[in-house]
């Protein structure tokens, strides 16, 4: 608790156990190849978000696949709302859940997250190393520190306040998924339950619905 009120991140090793974190890696790339297959064969359209989506240009990893709420993820973040209050000592909020499987060549620019992602935590869940780089002082343009994170450790942070990002991916594949979180006590938190959408697991269009 001391160490993220001080430095405003901190990581915690095995926050879930690596066994979990590999069925959920390996559960997730079954997802794509279901998603790719219905894509291929015209089962459904690529705007059904429900079962994830390449990411376009205007989004933040063109070309990725990504799953903003997918349910087993959500239900991750609310087993892990425990170890985050204990670590952060904050009573926290779930926001929403976002996991992507990373490819050759990705790159994770550097930026400050929106509001639903005030209280947030990367977990690796499989795949060839990829470490993530965060600025604690908080300004811009600094060198950062980079953590690297196995199987199962997570890395909890301020992500309104620190820049984060990610060098070019040299490996293959990288499953990690980013569970986010409100401060309770900060104003605005309690109307931006599940990032407003009516409970967990829904996608990201019913948001303000």
């Amino acid at each position: 608790m001391k160490k993220f009120k001080k430095n405003k991140y901190v990581v915690i090793r095995e926050a879930i156990q690596p066994d979990f974190a590999l069925f959920l890696y390996n559960y997730f790339l079954i997802k794509k190849q279901v998603y790719d297959t219905c894509l291929q064969t015209r089962y459904f359209s690529p705007f059904e978000h429900m079962f994830g989506y390449y990411e376009t240009d205007n989004d933040q990893m063109p070309g990725t696949y990504s799953n903003y709420a997918d349910i087993a993820m959500e239900t991750l973040m609310l087993k892990c709302q425990p170890i985050m209050e204990k670590t952060t000592g904050l009573k926290l909020n779930p926001a929403y859940s976002f996991a992507r499987i990373y490819k050759n060549g990705d790159i994770l620019k550097r930026h400050k997250d929106r509001f639903s992602c005030e209280i947030s935590t990367t977990i690796n869940l499989g795949g060839d190393k990829w470490p993530i780089f965060i600025e604690p002082s908080g300004k811009e343009g600094l060198k950062g520190i980079k953590v690297n994170l196995k199987p199962g450790d997570m890395l909890i942070y301020r992500g309104c306040e620190l820049e984060h990002w990610r060098e070019p991916f040299q490996g293959d594949v990288c499953v990690q998924v980013f569970l986010h979180y409100n401060n309770q006590d900060t104003p605005g938190a309690k109307d931006n339950m599940f990032d407003t959408r009516m409970h967990i697991g829904l996608p990201s269009y019913f948001k303000n619905a």
